[in-house]
């Protein structure tokens, strides 16, 4: 009972012995916690970039943003099969659009997959996933959550994907193989002969997702296209997202492409509702306008070009990218190299004991990492 001399006190001393009894899921004890990138620090007399999430610097188009004005009807659900983006993404793909499962970004989409196909089994059993690691960090919790198992593959010292350790980790409980092509946030893209002999060796009950979330940056002719793997073998699947090159990441819509077996099966792991009436027209109208998304993703290229070169002329060793980013291999020093972006006002993903994620931002923030990077070529921590 609460006293009524003091409720507030009472009903405090209530709550404090409820939540001790209250425990999340032993998994959650075991995942690592994604570390979203950083604002910059503000620094009087410089301009703040943001260099640390691999976002677009540029705003969505015009049209997009009319678009997504002109939606008076957001008091109503969305469709929840997102019938009108799955129509034009067909058409823009060639592909058929009951092929197509949106969801919230691509990692929204791999949620799916991941709940649809791997977890844990009545006895206790675990399936496993196997994917390269360094990779995209969400993979890890998302792999836990579903209540299976990771397997992870360090990749070679280039940053590429070990191909052929994944395949030597495969085992009965292997059920699902994940690629990521450029890899976040090492920047290498898998060549298409590597990836078509790696899908060929993998059993054919075993999911490979090919996640390409950067595709639309890659400019290599030999970098596997995944739609073309799907065409080909019915146990792969794409993933694909709206939130790099078309500059929607705050609206939170991506996609998978599969064959009907697999699709028929994500639908029922698809969260109702998940991409907002504002995504699907804002999806739409940029696919619409896609030569205009082109010339843009072509700047961005450009630019990524330039700090590519600038690097190498400053001596720097860094992977071959295919993204919107660049990775810097420093090892130990990367939480002092990120530390003296902040100190210049640019905020960049540093991966502890690994190296450093630079996204190429707007010309002056890709300017002034260069920069930094010239003096800490001589400076501290550099032997």
């Amino acid at each position: 009972m609460i006293s009524p001399e003091n409720p507030i006190k009472e009903a405090a001393v209530q709550a404090a012995g409820t939540s001790a009894r209250i425990h999340p899921r032993p998994v959650l004890d075991r995942l690592p916690k994604y570390a979203a990138g950083k604002p910059p620090t503000a620094i009087e007399g410089l301009q703040s970039y943001k260099l640390s999430s691999n976002e677009n610097p540029l705003p969505p188009l015009a049209a997009v943003l009319e678009a997504v004005n002109a939606q008076t009807d957001i008091m109503r659900y969305p469709d929840p099969l997102c019938t009108a983006l799955r129509t034009e993404l067909g058409r823009f793909l060639d592909v058929p659009a009951d092929d197509i499962v949106t969801g919230a970004g691509s990692l929204g989409a791999l949620v799916q997959i991941l709940q649809t196909f791997a977890g844990q089994h009545e006895d206790g059993s675990e399936d496993e996933v196997v994917y390269p690691w360094r990779s995209f960090e969400a993979y890890p919790i998302m792999v836990g959550l579903s209540g299976a198992r990771s397997v992870q593959i360090p990749n070679r010292s280039d940053g590429t994907h070990d191909l052929e350790a994944m395949l030597d980790a495969v085992t009965e409980r292997t059920k699902v193989m994940l690629l990521c092509t450029p890899n976040n946030p090492t920047g290498p893209a898998l060549k298409a002969a590597d990836v078509e002999n790696f899908v060929r060796a993998v059993r054919d009950d075993i999911i490979v997702v090919i996640d390409e979330a950067y595709t639309e940056f890659v400019r290599d002719p030999e970098v596997v296209d995944g739609v073309a793997m799907y065409r080909k073998y019915p146990n792969v699947v794409v993933l694909r997202t709206f939130s790099k090159a078309h500059g929607l990441a705050g609206l939170r819509v991506g996609y998978s492409i599969s064959q009907p077996q697999i699709t028929q099966h994500l639908r029922v792991a698809a969260t109702p509702f998940a991409v907002s009436s504002l995504a699907e027209h804002a999806a739409i109208t940029s696919l619409q306008h896609y030569d205009e998304v082109v010339e843009r993703v072509q700047s961005l290229v450009d630019e990524r070009d330039r700090v590519v070169a600038g690097l190498s002329m400053l001596g720097w060793k860094i992977p071959q990218t295919q993204g919107n980013f660049v990775w810097l291999p420093l090892g130990d020093r990367s939480q002092e190299f990120a530390e003296l972006a902040g100190q210049q006002a640019l905020s960049v993903r540093a991966f502890a004991g690994d190296g450093v994620r630079v996204t190429i931002g707007e010309v002056e923030a890709n300017t002034r990492f260069l920069a930094l990077c010239e003096n800490y070529t001589n400076g501290p921590g550099v032997s």
